[in-house]
């Protein structure tokens, strides 16, 4: 199915775009006026774009019913600084709470039950029970148009974050992504939580060069058992491994002793045995698996 985004409606826009892109993350922005009325609205248009100046872009969207422009964006066109509060698990239903169009005059800290903090650089309290909030100056405000659903790009320049004692390391040093769950944004009514079993690890590509997909042995590039994944885990080598005459595998030395007469078996066997080492991060053991075949 091809669809033709000049040919949907606002709803069906919308629709389309939020399911396809997500998950998204959420900044839950706190922000001020000239007469230091406060706003808490959440935004998942929002990323972060660079280390070095450290820069987070938020989109405020205008209202799809009369491209008016919302609370948020008023404030930071007035005072430009802005907390960006990260959502997690324990927060979500009231961070959607504040997504309610309340008069400006409003409390959505009030509404949604939550504390205000003192920031230490920028005049927008922080939310206390976020457990990562970002003081950012407010360096430029960049339109894609003045229709409904029109963003309104929010760049902002991080100046400290702030980090609960419970999400850090054990060293207390660093954020650990396993102890934070995270909330994401998708489609509709729909979000997910980052939860720890939900996680995993992909090995960053080598500084030298991996020998990519194309160099493989063609008996395992053109796998029937081995997904892309798997082919992608055992490309990212820089150079072709070798047999290891010391490697002991107990599985391969039965695969070996009882599909040896029948080539093809013995392949697909080898193939599984590789695929379950891949999906465990062994992937010297795959490799050793694999040449045996080869």
């Amino acid at each position: 199915m091809t669809v033709n985004i000049d040919e949907l409606s606002f709803i069906e826009k919308q629709h389309w775009l939020q399911y396809a892109i997500a998950p998204r993350p959420i900044a839950f922005a706190s922000t001020i006026d000239a007469e230091g009325n406060v706003n808490l609205s959440p935004f998942s248009f929002f990323n972060l774009f660079s280390y070095s100046p450290a820069i987070v872009i938020f989109s405020v969207s205008r209202r799809g019913r009369d491209a008016s422009l919302k609370h948020t964006l008023l404030n930071v066109q007035q005072v430009p600084e802005v907390v960006i509060n990260i959502c997690d698990e324990s927060m979500v239903q009231q961070v959607s709470l504040t997504s309610c169009e309340y008069p400006a005059s409003v409390d959505e800290f009030v509404k949604a039950g939550f504390n205000r903090q003192p920031a230490t650089m920028v005049k927008p309290p922080m939310v206390k029970e976020a457990k990562i909030k970002l003081e950012c100056r407010v360096n430029e405000i960049k339109s894609l148009g003045d229709g409904g659903g029109a963003g309104q790009l929010v760049i902002a320049q991080v100046l400290c974050i702030h980090a609960d004692e419970s999400i850090l390391n054990d060293e207390g040093t660093m954020i650990d992504q396993t102890r934070i769950r995270h909330i994401a944004r998708l489609g509709g009514d729909w979000y997910c939580t980052v939860t720890k079993e939900a996680l995993f690890k992909v090995q960053k590509p080598n500084r030298e060069l991996g020998i990519g997909i194309d160099a493989l042995p063609p008996s395992i590039a053109n796998s029937k058992i081995l997904t892309g994944n798997n082919l992608g885990q055992l490309a990212n080598v820089h150079e072709m491994p070798a047999i290891n005459p010391a490697y002991e595998d107990v599985v391969l030395k039965n695969i070996i002793q009882y599909y040896s007469i029948s080539p093809d078996e013995m392949e697909k066997e080898l193939h599984l045995h590789a695929k379950n080492l891949l999906e465990e991060d062994k992937l010297t053991e795959a490799w050793q698996v694999l040449l045996a075949g080869v």
